[in-house]
């Protein structure tokens, strides 16, 4: 069993409240739940509206199909133009 694992600092500049914030995290992990079948969910900074951390992790037999799999999203993320991608940890266990 591999594990790839990855967690995504996110500056999101066009919101300004934590209910735009919300909204625009909400949306980009639903899309990518649906479009990636991915466990994905905001694990850090939930009280500032300008700055997201989410975490994400597949789950599959092969280290090649994990980092597929981890790059894949984290090129779906960045071509987001709400929000800009900050910081980047990987880990493929």
């Amino acid at each position: 069993m591999v594990i790839g694992a990855c967690t995504v600092e996110l500056i999101i500049y066009e919101a300004n409240s934590l209910k735009e914030k919300r909204q625009v995290i909400k949306s980009l992990i639903e899309r990518i739940k649906s479009r990636y079948n991915t466990s994905i969910a905001e694990i850090d900074f939930n009280d500032k509206w300008r700055r997201s951390i989410i975490g994400f992790a597949c789950v599959t037999n092969n280290t090649k199909h994990a980092n597929k799999m981890v790059s894949n999203v984290l090129k779906f993320i960045e071509r987001d133009s709400r929000v800009e991608v900050s910081n980047i940890n990987i880990e493929i266990l």
